[in-house]
């Protein structure tokens, strides 16, 4: 019996040594690989895009970076179907010209998130001209809001790993969407209801403008609203979505 102990234990011993040499050697080769990242992502920013949940809760969300047409009649349809906590995300380009309108959003009970100042893709600017972009915007909407906004959809949802790490550095969650409605295209009031209430459900985000190219989404959105009220659902803000839920985050590569 203890010559088979012994014989086990080596033998124990000597897959062990196998088994950790493999492992080493296959974390050195993956490390080598451009998906280096998923061995981290869960210590680098992630973008928040849906939350996983049963509750039935939708994030509407609109962006503004120009124009005075459409954001008051979007204001007047949600007030009219009492949907009071959504997600504007505007740049503070605009919202230095429109402070009304930015009260207005306020008042109705809607979140102000940040969308930088100039409107640029941030992956084609440089780490210095993107912190710029950062710090002039949250300045600006500090200011006209008396709070820091604390969410970021960087212009045009163009963002990197590098974008995210810049993002986070301000503190900032950064907030992108899973539903798209494609409002900006003006492809028809039918169609952007159809891209919406086809493929949102509990714990999306949803992507709107109220900028002027978006012309028909004030149209669009009763229907859409009306759709989920129906099956018992409730509009959110982002951050009432996220807050103590799982999110939701796609590898940045």
């Amino acid at each position: 019996m203890k010559f088979i102990f012994v014989f086990n234990g080596n033998r124990l011993k000597h897959y062990l040594i196998i088994f950790v040499a493999a492992l080493f050697s296959a974390i050195l080769l993956y490390v080598e690989k451009d998906e280096v990242a998923v061995l981290t992502t869960t210590e680098e920013p992630r973008a928040v895009d849906s939350i996983q949940t049963k509750e039935k809760v939708i994030a509407l969300t609109f962006d503004i970076s120009w124009g005075e047409k459409q954001a008051l009649p979007i204001l007047d349809v949600l007030k009219k179907h009492e949907v009071n906590e959504t997600t504007f995300f505007i740049s503070g380009s605009w919202a230095e010209r429109h402070p009304e309108t930015v009260e207005r959003i306020i008042e109705d009970g809607h979140e102000i998130g940040n969308l930088g100042f100039h409107y640029e893709h941030y992956t084609t600017l440089e780490d210095d001209e993107i912190k710029k972009d950062i710090q002039l915007s949250t300045h600006v909407l500090n200011e006209l809001t008396k709070n820091k906004p604390t969410l970021y959809r960087p212009p045009n949802g163009s963002f990197d790993k590098r974008v995210l790490k810049i993002l986070d550095e301000f503190n900032y969650t950064t907030v992108h969407w899973s539903v798209n409605s494609e409002d900006w295209q003006n492809p028809g009031t039918n169609t952007i209801i159809k891209n919406v209430i086809e493929h949102a459900e509990a714990g999306d985000i949803v992507l709107l403008h109220a900028s002027d190219s978006a012309k028909q989404t004030a149209n669009a959105l009763p229907s859409i609203i009306e759709h989920f009220q129906k099956k018992d659902y409730r509009f959110v803000t982002v951050t009432e979505l996220i807050a103590g839920t799982k999110t939701e985050t796609k590898e940045i590569k």
